[in-house]
């Protein structure tokens, strides 16, 4: 029993060190935090402006194999963050294709990966949501000589609040993974906001590592918090 007690002590000590950083707004968790905040948002508006079109097109187009594209598309969902930070560092590593924008450990880079991670969430749910619209409404916007822009902003009104839950999922997503922001930021700790590649995922990671307990567990809070307000927003919107 005495052992047990001596084992909870440490996991105890750290919860107060935590609350302590988040009640006194820590610089260091509000830096790590705000990062990881700019980079999942930027990726998940780049992969939302990608992947709308590209949903609507596949949607309300035929073209040979587009159920075996949307099964691929399906298929990406359960993508490996490893294998796309292990793609993208190829790319734009110095001697890669890509190499001459500098985008390798920075969060220009991450920001590329992440894109990536959601764009096939977005893409597929997208898909889901207007398969599911009336094909009395998309006949009638047809009819009314909608062009392709109005006809796409049409439907995706239509189909807004599904559409919004797979933003949401995608966000998730993308800010609790580690893999691909590990190898493409490779976790540096810059004096500058933007020089630095820590995010709450990677920080993680490290301060465990290095026995910081407190900061990994008040990072861990945040990121529960911030799980907790998509969870409850997606709800929101399906009830809706």
């Amino acid at each position: 029993m005495t052992g047990i007690l001596e084992g909870l002590y440490p996991i105890a000590d750290g919860i107060m060190q935590a609350l302590h950083l988040m009640i006194t707004l820590d610089p260091e968790v509000l830096k790590i935090t705000g990062l990881s905040l700019v980079i999942t948002f930027s990726a998940t508006i780049l992969g939302t402006v990608i992947a709308l079109p590209v949903g609507s097109f596949i949607t309300f187009r035929e073209f040979p194999g587009k159920k075996l594209f949307i099964n691929l598309i399906q298929t990406l969902y359960a993508f490996p963050t490893v294998v796309i930070g292990l793609l993208v560092f190829l790319f734009i590593r110095r001697i890669g294709p890509f190499g001459f924008l500098g985008f390798l450990f920075s969060p220009w880079g991450m920001i590329i990966g992440q894109t990536i991670l959601v764009l096939p969430i977005i893409t597929g749910l997208t898909i889901s949501a207007l398969s599911g619209i009336d094909r009395t409404i998309t006949d009638t916007v047809i009819s009314l000589g909608a062009n392709r822009l109005q006809f796409l902003l049409s439907v995706i009104k239509e189909a807004r609040f599904a559409i919004f839950a797979a933003i949401a999922m995608a966000f998730g997503r993308a800010i609790s993974e580690v893999g691909a922001a590990i190898i493409i930021g490779g976790n540096i700790d810059a004096t500058s906001f933007w020089g630095s590649t820590r995010t709450l995922t990677t920080a993680i990671t490290l301060e465990t590592g290095k026995g910081n307990i407190g900061l990994s567990i008040a990072l861990g809070l945040i990121l529960l918090l911030i799980a907790l307000v998509i969870n409850t927003l997606m709800t929101q919107v399906q009830q809706r």
